[in-house]
C-alpha cells in the first residue's frame, strides 16, 4: 500500500518538476517537443507491453476489447468536454494573455482538470501492477514520469502567460501529484482482489484512456514544437520501455 502512494506521488510529481523547470529557466519550445515525444513513445510502449500483454495474459479478447474501446470512448468523451472549456491547452505552452478573465480562469480550470484526467488511468495501473504482485512496473512509472514533465513544463508556462501567479500554479501541481498518489493507491486496494476478468478489463481500459490521450494531446503538440524528428525520438521512446521492461 505504502508502495502504491509513493510511486504514484513520483510519477504524479513529474508535473510538479516541470512546473519548478520552467520557472527556474526557460526552455526552448523545440526541445519541449522533443520530451513530449519521447513522452509519448514511452507511453504507447507501457500501453503495448504491459497493460495489454498482461491483461491477455489474465483474460480473453471480449474483456479487454470491452475495456480497451470503452476507456478510449469514455476518454474521447470527457477530453471534448474539458476542450470546450479551454483544457486542450494543457500540455500547450503559447495560450494565455497578459492577465486572466473569466474565460482564461475557466480555460485554467479546465486545464487543471485535463491533467488530473490524463493522471488517472496511467497511475491507478501503476497501483494495480503491483497489487498483481509483479512488482514495481519501472517502464510504466518511468513513461507516465517522462509524459508529465513536459505537460508541466507547457501547463505551466501557458498559465504563466494567462496571469496566474507562480504559487497557485505550483498549488495546482501538488493537487495533481496528490490525487496520482491516492489513483495509485485506489487502484492496489480496490483491485488487488478483483477477480482476474475485471482486472484485465480495467487493465485495457486504462490502456484505451492512455491511448487517446496521447493521440488527442501529445502527439499533435509534440509534432508541432519538435517538428519531423520527432518521430524518431517518439521510436527512442517505445524502445527505452520495451528496455524498461527487462529490468
Amino acid at each position: 500500500m505504502g508502495q502504491a502512494l509513493f510511486w504514484g506521488a513520483v510519477a504524479g510529481g513529474a508535473n510538479l518538476l516541470g512546473a519548478l523547470i520552467v520557472m527556474a529557466v526557460a526552455l526552448p519550445q523545440k526541445l519541449i517537443g522533443f520530451i513530449m515525444a519521447l513522452g509519448t513513445g514511452a507511453l504507447i510502449g507501457a500501453v503495448a507491453f504491459e497493460l495489454l500483454v498482461e491483461a491477455m495474459e489474465i483474460s480473453g479478447l471480449m474483456y479487454i476489447a470491452l475495456g480497451f474501446l470503452g476507456g478510449a470512448l469514455i476518454f474521447t468523451f470527457l477530453d471534448i468536454l474539458v476542450t470546450r472549456k479551454g483544457g486542450m491547452h494543457r500540455k500547450r505552452s503559447g495560450h494565455g494573455k497578459d492577465a486572466p478573465s473569466n474565460s482564461e480562469a475557466s480555460a485554467g480550470m479546465a486545464i487543471f482538470l485535463g491533467t488530473i484526467m490524463d493522471a488517472i488511468p496511467e497511475t491507478a495501473m501503476i497501483g494495480l501492477g503491483l497489487a498483481q504482485g509483479g512488482g514495481i512496473g519501472f517502464a510504466l512509472i518511468a513513461a507516465v514520469f517522462i509524459s508529465n514533465l513536459p505537460e508541466g513544463i507547457s501547463s505551466t508556462t501557458g498559465l504563466q502567460k494567462g496571469g496566474f501567479h507562480k504559487k497557485k500554479v505550483l498549488m495546482m501541481w501538488v493537487f495533481v501529484m496528490v490525487a496520482s498518489a491516492l489513483s495509485s493507491l485506489i487502484g492496489y486496494t480496490f483491485l488487488e482482489n478483483a477477480p482476474t476478468d475485471i482486472q484485465a478489463l480495467i487493465s485495457a481500459f486504462a490502456a484505451g484512456g492512455i491511448v487517446a490521450m496521447v493521440a488527442s494531446t501529445m502527439m499533435p503538440e509534440a509534432h508541432e514544437k519538435g517538428g519531423p524528428i520527432t518521430g524518431f525520438i517518439t521510436a527512442l521512446g517505445i524502445f527505452i520501455t520495451l528496455m524498461l521492461q527487462q529490468i
